[in-house]
């Protein structure tokens, strides 16, 4: 027995065609739904790398700085500084105030 389509009523055809298309847009939504979860959780990756990197480099920065502070303040310099002469006459210099 074969498959006449002519044999079905127009209602019937119309019927199972809204079915198929409902299914293919059902279908397209999935898919793009799934695309839109994978960008956004390589974004998120992406994201948590780049970010944790450069804590990585800030942080690595800041102990290299500690200790160099430490190795610095714990050094003796190998001669005294000579004081210098400060080239104002007094401790603070003189202000004319226009109001006073």
């Amino acid at each position: 027995m074969q498959f006449d389509l002519s044999a079905l009523e127009t209602s019937t055809l119309v019927f199972i065609g809204t079915l198929i298309f409902g299914a293919l847009l059902a279908a397209f939504v999935l898919a793009a739904g799934f695309v839109a979860l994978l960008l956004l959780g390589t974004g998120k990756l992406v994201w948590t790398v780049a970010a944790n990197t450069l804590l990585a480099v800030v942080h690595g920065i800041n102990a290299g700085w500690d200790r160099l502070v430490h190795q610095a303040s714990s050094a003796e310099a190998a001669a005294d500084f000579q004081a210098q002469a400060a080239p104002g006459t007094g401790t603070y210099p003189r202000v004319i105030l226009r109001d006073s």
